[in-house]
């Protein structure tokens, strides 16, 4: 399954939101779980449930640590028995692309 989960803290504070949201990608990163994080969400791909919520759950109670609230905005593509789709979805669309990904920062070349 892939999770693709954003977590920022909210509510106010004196630590920088950049620097509180580094602590949730540090959780991802230290899970040892495939991970992506793009500018708007982390990737996380896991065998099961309780292993994805598990690292989402911690990475929540890393912000939560340094923040009086907690944003979290989660999406799942549960799809048993597959293993190895978060590399393997994006090269899919770039062979339907024929290969010709955009350049620059806007990823639908307009």
């Amino acid at each position: 399954m892939l999770v693709a989960f954003s977590v920022a803290p909210s509510g106010g504070g004196s630590d920088s939101v950049g620097d509180v949201v580094a602590e949730a990608v540090r959780v991802v990163r230290e899970s040892g779980l495939p991970n992506e994080t793009t500018s708007m969400f982390t990737t996380i791909e896991a065998e099961s449930w309780d292993e994805a919520m598990d690292v989402v759950r911690r990475a929540v109670e890393a912000v939560q640590a340094r923040a009086p609230r907690v944003s979290l905005v989660l999406k799942a593509d549960i799809r048993p028995g597959w293993s190895g789709q978060l590399g393997a979805k994006v090269e899919r669309i770039e062979a339907a692309l024929g290969g010709d990904a955009p350049d620059g920062d806007d990823p639908t070349g307009s």
